[in-house]
């Protein structure tokens, strides 16, 4: 149901307030939400009659929930002058649906509406009525509340001959919990530099960080003096605190009074910091100390906790720097050795070779994946990619050993199933719990054939010149070593020239969380992409734009090998 008035006089909007009132009523409203919406419809319609013009109040009344719901809307009429404004709007939830029952428009002789009115004042009546209770209410409430607070006022008294008693205790305890509190931030601090020291295992890392770390909370500068680095076009003369800590390997504290901190000798004031304390503690190391490290204080002077942890860390950093340092030569010995075993390509004509070593993110960055490239007495040219289980020092020595094994029985000639074969018996009788995989093809310039064996390794991949790669999935063998008797298989492949043969070990194309089968899918779309010319001219690029997209994702945990084989045109 929906009803409009027309409202412009005072007169229209009383009646427009009465019908809306008594509407209400009809559907069972409370007088309380009936008298608010009476209120708040004449102030609104009271704005209106002062801006003027014609103005529209709209009753709509719509059933809502098993009862009705009564929305009033007040608009400006198109041509009045406040046309354009948003509407008004207000709603009542009512308990009664609507019915027959609704009452009509409020009759317009001026008696009818006086009386209209005084009968639409009796919810104001009640709202008055109620507002009477309340008051009556809160005076009794009041009362109470007098009482109350004269009992508290007596309880006050007693409370506080209580709590002068307890001050003191109060004032221990808050002691006790400030120390605390800044014993568990030096011991949280303490930890959490500590993590950050030891993530880094560059020793230039470690240095660079300890300024961040101290400044500005326990230092306002902070200089390492490391012995074996100092920077020989360095001109600044180090203080005679950081001498004297050098040479006694004890913490030095230099200033014109004593500082009074655990564990460290007072020195006099250094001549190249006469204006600021100095703290001057050795870098201890398993034989000698690393350096020594010099702070200034954040303030005045340290506090005494304070200058403990700052020994603390010191010590600790010392121990990063010098565990780095261990790890940085084992790390240039084991690159050094790395690069001794993997062999350089053979130039070979009609026939592009391009292969790219990537050691793990993680260790001393040698294993055992291998490759290797060389021609036989026949002219063919033998190409292996493998893979020694395990990494360390231990896994590149074998991967050496199978390496000059295999370059040993090429001599006599043989297809790569047969090298294979051999590579197994001699792998399973010099070490027995070892293993590993490898995958052999060999050209040869005279014959357009290529043949190829595998032994528990990832399949080749062969893009022929149109474009199109396969993956050669044949039967392989199974890992070389293992104690079982076999004999591998050979398989071969008719190539056209601008053909293309990747091999790789499994740190390419395998992630722990998909499988092996989405890399090679991978190794052979990024292998299709190239075009013939770049192969052709740029082979080792394009070994580089095969290792981007498929090595970006993740950091290595394993070794990384990949040889491309190319058949140029003129062959």
């Amino acid at each position: 149901m929906k009803r409009t008035w027309q409202i412009s006089t005072v007169t229209d909007a009383a009646r427009a307030r009465i019908a809306a009132a008594r509407l209400a009523a009809a559907c069972g409203a409370p007088p309380l939400e009936r008298a608010g919406l009476a209120a708040a419809l004449s102030a609104h319609l009271r704005q209106c009659l002062t801006k003027g013009g014609v103005w529209h109040l709209v009753l709509t009344l719509r059933a809502d929930d098993g009862g009705s719901l009564l929305a009033a809307e007040v608009t400006p009429a198109r041509d009045a002058d406040a046309a354009g404004e948003p509407p008004w709007r207000t709603t009542l939830a009512c308990p009664e649906p609507a019915g027959s029952g609704v009452p009509g428009a409020v009759a317009e002789d001026p008696g009818a509406l006086a009386e209209a009115l005084l009968g639409a004042d009796e919810d104001t009546a009640v709202v008055l009525d109620k507002l009477t209770e309340q008051e009556e209410l809160v005076a009794f409430h009041r009362e109470e509340l007098q009482q109350t607070n004269q009992g508290v006022v007596a309880l006050h008294a007693e409370l506080d001959a209580a709590g002068r008693a307890q001050r003191e205790a109060f004032a221990a305890e808050r002691k006790a919990r400030t120390e605390a509190e800044d014993a568990r931030r030096r011991l949280t601090f303490l930890a959490d530099a500590s993590a950050v020291l030891t993530t880094s295992l560059n020793h230039h890392e470690i240095v660079r960080r300890l300024p961040d770390l101290l400044v500005p909370r326990y230092a306002g500068s902070v200089d390492v003096w490391l012995f074996d680095d100092d920077d020989p076009r360095r001109t600044t003369p180090h203080p005679s605190a950081a001498v004297t800590a050098a040479r006694t390997g004890r913490p030095q504290y230099a200033a014109d009074r004593p500082g009074d901190l655990p564990g460290v000798d007072d020195h006099p004031p250094s001549p190249l910091g006469a204006d600021r304390p100095l703290l001057c503690i050795p870098l201890p190391a398993r034989r000698a100390p690393l350096g020594v490290l010099t702070l200034t204080p954040p303030g005045e002077h340290w506090d005494p906790d304070d200058a403990v942890m700052l020994l603390e860390l010191t010590r600790r950093a010392s121990i990063a720097i010098d565990n780095a340092r261990r790890y940085e030569h084992n790390r240039d010995i084991a690159e050094t050795l790395q690069r001794a075993l993997l062999t350089e390509l053979p130039a070979t004509p009609g026939l592009g070779l391009a292969a790219r070593y990537l050691p793990a993110t993680h260790g001393l960055n040698i294993g055992g994946d291998w490759y290797d490239a060389f021609r036989q007495p026949d002219g063919g040219v033998i190409t292996v990619v493998g893979d020694v289980t395990g990494h360390g020092l231990h896994a590149a020595v074998m991967m050496s050993q199978l390496r000059t094994a295999l370059r040993a029985y090429a001599v006599d000639g043989g297809s790569p199933g047969k090298l294979l074969t051999r590579l197994h018996d001699f792998l399973h009788h010099l070490q027995p719990d070892l293993y590993a995989t490898a995958v052999i093809a060999r050209f040869h310039p005279d014959d357009p054939t290529m043949t190829w064996a595998a032994a528990g390794h990832p399949p080749p991949v062969l893009r022929g010149p149109d474009g199109r790669v396969r993956i050669l999935d044949a039967k392989p063998g199974a890992m070389l070593g293992i104690p079982l008797k076999q004999e591998i298989a050979d398989h071969s492949v008719r190539l056209s020239p601008g053909s293309t043969l990747a091999l790789y070990t499994d740190g390419l194309v395998e992630r722990r969380a998909r499988g092996i089968d989405p890399g090679i899918e991978r190794l052979a779309a990024a292998l299709g992409s190239f075009g013939p010319a770049e192969l052709d001219t740029d082979l080792g690029g394009a070994a580089d734009g095969i290792l981007h997209p498929l090595l970006s994702d993740s950091e290595r945990d394993d070794d990384v090998c990949l040889l491309l084989c190319h058949l140029r045109g003129g062959r």
